[in-house]
This record gives C-alpha cells, sequence and structure tokens, in this order.
C-alpha cells in the first residue's frame, strides 16, 4: 500500500514538472521564470535537509491538529444526534461558518494568537472540522435498527452502547472520512504558515515565493507530497487494522 502510494505521487509530481518544462521549452522562457532540470535537482540537494525539517514540523502540527478536529467532531456529532433540532442547528451552524474562505478568518486569528503553533494547530482543526462533523453527524444520527431495537427491548440500551454500534456499522465510512480530512489538515496548516508564520513548510514556500525562486517550491511540493502520503498511508493502516480487530470481536 505504501508503495503504491508512492509511486502514485511520483506519476502526478513528474507529470506536473515535465507539464512546466514542456511550456519552458514550448515557450521558450527563460530559467528564471521556469528553472531548467539542472537547477532543480541542484536546488533538491541543497535543500532537501532544511526542507524535510520544515516538512516534519508542519506534519507534526497538521497531525496534532488533525486529532483535535476528529476529538472535536465526534464530541458535536453524539450531541447532535439527541434531538432532530440540534443536529440541524449544527449542521447549519457548520455551513455557515465553512462559507467564510479561511484566508479572511486567519488574520483574525493570527491578531489575536499570534504567529506560533497555537495559531497554526487552530487553522489545521478549522480547515478539516467541518466536513468530519457533517460525516460524523450523519453517522451517530442514522439509527441501526435491527441491533438497537434488540438492545432497547431487552432494557440495556444507553447512548454509549448506541454509540459504539452506529459506529461499528459505519466504520468503513469514518475510515475514509477521517483518512480523505487528512489532506485538509495538512493544506490548512501550509495555509497558516504561509499567511503569517515563522516556521514549517509553508512559511519557506513564501521565502521562496518572495524570491521567485521556482525551484525551491518545486522541492519543497516534492517533500510536501512525500510527508502527506506516508500519514495518509499510516491512517489507512490503522483503520484496517481497527476494522479487522471489531469484526474478531
Amino acid at each position: 500500500m505504501l508503495h503504491r502510494r508512492i509511486y502514485q505521487f511520483f506519476i502526478i509530481y513528474f507529470l506536473g514538472v515535465g507539464l512546466l518544462l514542456a511550456l519552458k521549452y514550448g515557450l521558450s522562457l527563460s530559467d528564471y521564470v521556469i528553472p531548467s532540470p539542472g537547477e532543480i535537482w541542484r536546488t533538491g540537494r541543497t535543500y532537501a535537509g532544511p526542507y524535510l525539517l520544515a516538512v516534519l514540523n508542519t506534519l507534526a502540527v497538521a497531525v496534532l491538529g488533525h486529532i483535535v478536529s476528529i476529538c472535536l467532531a465526534t464530541m458535536v456529532a453524539i450531541l447532535g444526534r439527541l434531538t432532530a433540532w440540534v443536529g440541524s442547528f449544527i449542521r447549519t451552524a457548520a455551513f455557515n461558518i465553512q462559507a467564510y474562505p479561511i484566508v479572511a478568518v486567519a488574520p483574525i486569528i493570527f491578531i489575536l494568537l499570534g504567529d506560533g503553533l497555537a495559531s497554526r494547530l487552530l487553522i489545521a482543526a478549522m480547515i478539516c472540522y467541518f466536513p468530519l462533523l457533517l460525516s460524523f453527524i450523519g453517522v451517530f444520527s442514522e439509527p441501526v435498527r435491527e441491533i438497537e431495537h434488540f438492545f432497547e427491548s431487552t432494557g440495556r440500551m444507553t447512548w454509549r452502547l448506541q454509540v459504539k454500534i452506529r459506529a461499528f456499522e459505519n466504520i468503513q465510512k469514518l475510515t475514509t472520512v477521517i483518512v480523505g480530512s487528512a489532506t485538509m489538515a495538512m493544506v490548512g496548516t501550509i495555509v497558516a504558515e504561509f499567511i503569517a508564520a515563522t516556521a514549517g513548510i509553508g512559511y519557506s514556500i513564501r521565502i521562496a515565493l518572495y524570491q521567485s525562486d521556482l525551484a525551491k517550491i518545486l522541492v519543497a511540493l516534492f517533500l510536501i507530497g512525500i510527508g502527506t502520503s506516508l500519514y495518509l498511508v499510516s491512517l489507512e493502516w490503522i483503520g484496517n487494522a481497527l476494522q479487522a480487530r471489531l469484526k474478531r470481536t
């Protein structure tokens, strides 16, 4: 699974770079606009180490923000299942808040919290929180009638058992949503770093943009793709292991 995902990323990345180079040589653009393959290679050898550390910094914040958003979405979705009105209100609020682009809200966050870890973590959690919340509300609000009816008729049904039943019956859907939202956590962290942070790969990309150095940006994008792929594979492995364990029990 790891080899397949990395292989797929390589195909996508090098197709993109190949398209840029085709554009460069087709339009006779200078190396200042689009760097040559040799320049990209030299930049990669020079900046691979510092950029790798920056990617790990970003990935750590993204993972933590992703965990925070999963926990928060789970708690809110469990509360939202209590009554139709509460669930409807939460969904409406999620849609309305999501309508504001993160680049419009981010300056407020940086003004209040500064340009450190807290701002990056909050933005990462915010950008992947709402898709998780809406999916979790759908899962925890949908009854599993046959199983729940049995426990209700025997008087053994509790809200904890109800949540476990619905989560177990929809474990594949929950795993897919969590894995999909991981990329959004990474995007949110990079956006936060690009806007005003002073660490992480987003900050490095911002500096490269100010220097009009496309080679550095391409190197950063390569390492971001590798880091994100590894995180997604880890989540898929955890999800598959959890599903196998639940089936055995």
